[in-house]
């Protein structure tokens, strides 16, 4: 596989659960990245942490790497690599892919961590600037 790069965003991420059936504020569709999953039994969304949501659950402190795309449907492995790489060095993870490419999130406290383990399996790392 050619050698991927991962930018590191800098701010903070929150993920929350809803109900399947919630509404959700307008101020969430305002956001310059958000994502939102839904299924038969949850509502999931992910959202700059400045913005408060009145969710059933909230997972805060997340920071995120994105695989710098397009990577396009015919390019295999990449999110199960990152993602081998990190259950490796003991990190959890939250991903999200779109059309053009994925998102792994991780805990702030294991950013580090986790770009030293990327490093050092050929992952190039860039930063974003706020």
């Amino acid at each position: 596989m050619a050698r991927m790069t991962l930018a590191v965003h800098p701010q903070l991420y929150s993920i929350h659960s809803f109900s399947p059936d919630s509404e959700l504020v307008p101020e969430v569709f305002r956001q310059p990245m958000f994502f939102i999953g839904k299924t038969k039994d949850e509502l999931s969304v992910v959202v700059p942490a400045e913005l408060q949501l009145d969710s059933l659950e909230e997972e805060s402190n997340w920071r995120c790497l994105e695989v710098l795309g397009p990577l396009g449907f015919s390019m295999t492995g990449i999110l199960a690599s990152v993602s081998g790489i990190l259950a490796e060095a003991k990190i959890s993870i939250f991903a999200i892919s779109t059309f053009d490419t994925d998102y792994i999130l991780v805990k702030k406290d294991k950013l580090q961590q986790a770009i030293q383990a990327l490093k050092k399996t050929n992952y190039q790392i860039i930063h974003y600037q706020a």
